[in-house]
Order: structure tokens, then C-alpha cells, then sequence
């Protein structure tokens, strides 16, 4: 059931025109709405995604709630990710952006069924690009738990390195978690011998 409401909102929200904000090779993005609430309540609800990020499930009205406060804050910057036949594929985002330091953190999350298929490397590979192209940034970190081998994967592609593990960070399931806890600086991005969002 959860599946095919999931899917119902995937193809419903394909339909929706979006405007791109920025493209790379293989997506677009385009600037997260209110009207995306329940696409990314749907994406959230993922046990898979829930366990891998550790996220807290959350209610519709606090999902869209949520979102409504992130438009009206200025430090981030969210966005669906669009594959080339402009679907929802899931979501990135740039937050906490300090343009004193240029640091900033990423978040990525995809839906369940547009996984392994390059569409989380592409999108991280895009927002990059904005972070040290258009914006003054000079360091990008990330987390993840240590367990999430599609997330350590999509860091290491996007040229991302590890720089230690948060012990016992975050609880999830009774458990305790490590984070392993990820940064790219701007010199290593100019030095990654990949095209560029723009050149697309």
C-alpha cells in the first residue's frame, strides 16, 4: 500500500511543471515547494531511507510545516532532484551555509525506487558545483552512518574524503550509531578532472 500511494505521488508530481534552477548532465534541479510536502512525507516514510540517514518519521502537517519554515530561512538551500524526463527523484540540499567561513553541509535523499542509478551522485555532483561555483563557499561536509554504503559510496564518487568517525553519534532503533563524517574544500573540487553543471 505505502508503495503504490509512493508511486502514485512519483507519477502525479511528474507531471507538475517545474522550473529548473540548475542542471547538470544527468538531472535538473529544481527549488523544493510547499506543494512537495507530501512527495517528500512519502520519501521520508521509507524504512530503507529512515534507517540509512536515521531520519525521525514525521507527520504531513509537520513535513510541510517543516519545509514552509526551511523556504523562509536564508543559510539553505533545498531542491527536488529531477531526472531527464523531469520526475521527482528525490531531494539535496545545501544547509547551513555560513558565507563568512564558506562552509556549508549537504543532505541527500532518494526515493526508494531511483536508487542505483546514479541520480544521488549526479544531483551531490551538481550542488557541489553551486556550493564552490556560484556561491563563496570553501568547505562542504556531510554525514552518514558508517553502515549507509550507498551514502559512503555517493561521497566517495563526488570526490568527498573521510575525515573520522563521530563514536556512538546518533541512536536509531535502540542502537547506537557511528557517523562517519565526510569534507570536500574547494581545492580538491577544482582539482576533480569532472565536467562542471554548467557545462552540460
Amino acid at each position: 500500500m505505502t508503495e503504490d500511494i509512493r508511486i502514485a505521488y512519483d507519477d502525479h508530481d511528474a507531471e507538475t511543471e517545474r522550473q529548473l534552477v540548475w542542471r547538470a548532465e544527468s538531472v535538473g534541479l529544481a527549488a523544493l515547494d510547499i506543494d512537495d510536502a507530501e512527495l517528500m512525507h512519502s520519501w521520508r516514510s521509507d524504512p530503507v531511507a529512515a534507517h540509512q540517514i536515521g531520519i525521525w518519521p514525521r507527520s504531513l502537517t509537520a513535513v510541510r510545516e517543516r519545509i514552509e519554515r526551511d523556504i523562509e530561512d536564508d543559510d539553505r538551500d533545498d531542491f527536488l532532484i529531477l531526472s531527464p524526463d523531469s520526475a521527482p527523484v528525490g531531494y539535496v540540499a545545501l544547509t547551513g551555509q555560513n558565507i563568512v567561513n564558506g562552509t556549508a553541509q549537504v543532505e541527500l535523499l532518494l526515493a526508494a525506487r531511483h536508487r542505483g542509478h546514479g541520480h544521488g551522485t549526479a544531483a551531490l555532483d551538481a550542488v557541489v558545483d553551486l556550493a564552490f561555483g556560484e556561491l563563496p563557499m570553501y568547505r562542504l561536509t556531510a554525514e552518514t552512518h558508517t553502515d549507509n554504503t550507498p551514502a559512503l559510496t555517493v561521497l566517495a564518487k563526488s570526490g568527498f574524503t573521510q575525515e573520522g568517525i563521530s563514536r556512538a553519534a546518533c541512536l536509531h532503533r535502540g542502537r547506537r550509531h557511528d557517523l562517519a563524517v565526510f569534507s570536500l574544500l574547494r581545492p580538491e573540487w577544482e582539482a576533480l578532472a569532472r565536467p562542471r553543471a554548467w557545462d552540460s
